[in-house]
C-alpha cells in the first residue's frame, strides 16, 4: 500500500500518541527566539529546545498542505521540491505532496543557487517549498525560479518573491483529499550524480517507498515500543527511509539537529531512544569522547538503546569491535544502498551477523544480488565484478535521461557502479568504486565539480581531485595541482581561493605535482591514488614549476 495509507492508519489507531519530536540543542539564542515567535504546532506548550506532534496532528498538517496544493491546481504527476533543514514541518509537507498524487522532490540543502536552478529545471519542478536558511540562494534566481512556479516560504517575514506557507494552509481543510493512489503511481524524485558530477533525477514509484518502509521495519525488528533517533538530513534517502520503518511500525522518532557526541547521547538519554543510525565519523567521535574522558557513559540513560547501525560508507571492523567494548549488548547492522534503490537496505549485514563486520552483507528483504563482468555475465563466487541488485525498490528511470537509464537498468537489474565480490558464505564485500565519487563522512563529493572550480584560478594549469583514506571520514578530498610553468604558489593561496566552495567540498590536502593523463587525454586517477596512498602522502606547502 502507498505510505500515505500508513500515515492515515497511524492517525486513526494511535492519534494521540507522539509521532515526531524535534530537538534543537545546538541552536543559538537568535534561532530560539525565532521558534518562540513562529510555532506551527498549534500547541499550548512551547519549548525552544523541543517540539513534538502526534500522529493525528501529523496527518492533519499533511492534509492541509495537500488541499492547499490541490486548490492551486497541483495534480498527479506534478512535482513539488522541498528545500529545508530537518524540522517538524518537513515530513508533513512531504506527505502532503504525496497525498495529492504529485511527486515529492527533496533538494539537498547543500546545493548552491546554481545547483538549485539546475535541479528545478531538470526535474521540471512546479513548486519549491523552502526554509528561511535558503532565502539568499532562492533570491539569486528568483526571477527564473518563479516563472511558471510557485515559491512557498516556511518561516517568518516571508520574502516578496514567495508566498507564506502559514498563510496558505491556515484555512485549508484537515480532511484527507479524495485522491486514489496505487503503488504504480509515481511518488518521488531524488537526486544523484554520475561520473560527470551533474545531478541526475531518480524517479521512484510509490512501490519503492512502501518497500523501503516494510523492509526497514523487518530488518531491524521495529515495534511500537521503539524510538528512532534521526540525525542525517531528511532529503537523504538514508534518513528518510530508515525513518519509514518507524512509520510502518507506528513508533516514535526524534529529529535531532546536531551531531556532537554530547548532543547525540543527551538525545538518546532524554528521549529514551532505542535505535540510532550513525555515520562512521559520529561513531568515532563518541568513542573518542569516551576514550579521552571528555564524556562519561554512566552520565546518560542508555540502557534502552538496543541497536546502532551504520550506512553511507565502508565501516572499519575495528570501529565496531571498539564500539562493543562500551556497548557489549548492542545489536548492529551495516546498510548498503543507493538512491536508485530507494536508499539503504538492498544489501545489509543483518543484526545476527555481527561476526561478519567488514562485509556489506546479504540481499535485503525482497532483493536479489549478483556480480557481473564487463559483458554482463555473472562471475564465479569469489571473483571481482560489478554489483547488481534487483527488487521492488529499483528506480523507474533517470528522469529526462534515457541514455543514463539504459546504462544503469538492464533487464530489471540495477548496475550499481560498485565493484564487489562474494565469499563462500554468500556475503558481499565492496572492493572499490567503479566511479570516482568520494564518500566523506557519508556525503558524496563529486571531483569534477571541484576540479572545474579550481581551474578558474589563474596559477593552475591542471588539477585532479581524488579521495584518500581517512580514519574518521572514510575518505578525504585531495587536490593534485599542476601549476602554470614558472609560477610560484602556496597552499595558503589555494585554500583562500577555495573558500568560495562549500566547506565540505574544499580539498583537505593540497599536493603540487604533474597530472598524469593517458593517450586519450583522461586523467589517470588510479595512478594518483597509488602514488598518494595514506602511507606515501606528503603535502608540500610550497612549490615552484
Amino acid at each position: 500500500m502507498p505510505v500515505t495509507e500508513l500515515l492515515e492508519r497511524n492517525a486513526r489507531l494511535y492519534g494521540d500518541e507522539v509521532a515526531l519530536i524535534e530537538l534543537n540543542p545546538e541552536e543559538n539564542d537568535t534561532r530560539r527566539t525565532t521558534w518562540k515567535e513562529y510555532d506551527l504546532i498549534e500547541s499550548n506548550r512551547f519549548e525552544p529546545y523541543r517540539r513534538e506532534i502526534t500522529w493525528s496532528v501529523f496527518d492533519e498538517k499533511a492534509n492541509r498542505f495537500a488541499n492547499m496544493l490541490l486548490g492551486r491546481g497541483i495534480k498527479k504527476g506534478d512535482k513539488v521540491a522541498i528545500l529545508m533543514y530537518n524540522c517538524l514541518e518537513w515530513l508533513p509537507i512531504y506527505f502532503g505532496v504525496l497525498k495529492t498524487g504529485a511527486i515529492a522532490v527533496p533538494f539537498n540543502f547543500r546545493y548552491d543557487a546554481d545547483e538549485i536552478l539546475y535541479c528545478a529545471e531538470l526535474a521540471e519542478v512546479d513548486i519549491i517549498v523552502f526554509g528561511f536558511e535558503f532565502i539568499g540562494r532562492i533570491e539569486k534566481y528568483a526571477d527564473r525560479l518563479s516563472k511558471g512556479r510557485l515559491l512557498i516560504y516556511v518561516g517568518d517575514n516571508c520574502p516578496g518573491f514567495a508566498e507564506s506557507y502559514r498563510e496558505l494552509v491556515q484555512d485549508c481543510s484537515s480532511a484527507s483529499p479524495d485522491i486514489k493512489l496505487t503503488d504504480d503511481d509515481f511518488g518521488a524524485i531524488y537526486f544523484s550524480s554520475g561520473t560527470t558530477g551533474f545531478p541526475k533525477a531518480i524517479l521512484h514509484k510509490h512501490q519503492s517507498l512502501s518497500q523501503a518502509a516494510e523492509m526497514e521495519m523487518r530488518h531491524h525488528e521495529i515495534t511500537r515500543d521503539d524510538t528512532f533517533l534521526c540525525i542525517p538530513p531528511l532529503y537523504h534517502t538514508g534518513a528518510k527511509f530508515h525513518w519509514m520503518g518507524s512509520l510502518c511500525a507506528g513508533s516514535k522518532a526524534v529529529l535531532l539537529k546536531g551531531a556532537k557526541p554530547k548532543t547525540i547521547l543527551s538525545a538518546v538519554s532524554s528521549e529514551r531512544c532505542t535505535i540510532v543510525w550513525l555515520l562512521v565519523p559520529w561513531a568515532q567521535d563518541i568513542l573518542e569522547a569516551f576514550d579521552t574522558g571528555k564524556l562519561n557513559k554512566d552520565d546518560y540513560h542508555l540502557s534502552q538503546w538496543r541497536l546502532m547501525h551504520i550506512g553511507a560508507q565502508p565501516v572499519p571492523p575495528s570501529l565496531i569491535k571498539h564500539w562493543l567494548e562500551y556497548f557489549p549488548n548492542h545489536q548492529y547492522d551495516t546498510n548498503y544502498g543507493l538512491s536508485e534503490s530507494t536508499g539503504p537496505g538492498c544489501v545489509h549485514l543483518g543484526m545476527e551477523n555481527i561476526h561478519k563486520v567488514g562485509a556489506i552483507g546479504i540481499p535485503g528483504y525482497r532483493w536479489e544480488c549478483r556480480i557481473v563482468d564487463e559483458n554482463g555475465n555473472e562471475v564465479k563466487q569469489g571473483e571481482v565484478g560489478e554489483l547488481c541488485v534487483k527488487g521492488p525498490g529499483v528506480m523507474t528511470c533517470y528522469y529526462n535521461n534515457e541514455e543514463a537509464t539504459r546504462e544503469t537498468l538492464k533487464d530489471g537489474w540495477l548496475y550499481t557502479g560498485d565493484v564487489a565480490k562474494q565469499d563462500d558464505e554468500g556475503f558481499y564485500y565492496l572492493v572499490d568504486r567503479k566511479k570516482d565519487v568520494i564518500v566523506s563522512g557519508g556525503e558524496n563529493i563529486y571531483p569534477v565539480q571541484i576540479e572545474d572550480f579550481m581551474r578558474k584560478f589563474n596559477k593552475i594549469k591542471d588539477v585532479a581531485v581524488i579521495g584518500l583514506p581517512d580514519k574518521r571520514l572514510g575518505e578525504k578530498t585531495a587536490a593534485i595541482i599542476e601549476l602554470i610553468d614558472g609560477v610560484t604558489c602556496t597552499k595558503e593561496e589555494i585554500d583562500d581561493f577555495c573558500m568560495e566552495l562549500p566547506r565540505y567540498k574544499r580539498p583537505k590536502e593540497i599536493i603540487f605535482e604533474d597530472i598524469p593523463r593517458n593517450a586519450t587525454g583522461k586523467i589517470e586517477k588510479n595512478k594518483l591514488r597509488e602514488r598518494y596512498g595514506a602511507d606515501n602522502l606528503v603535502a608540500k606547502e610550497t612549490a615552484t614549476e
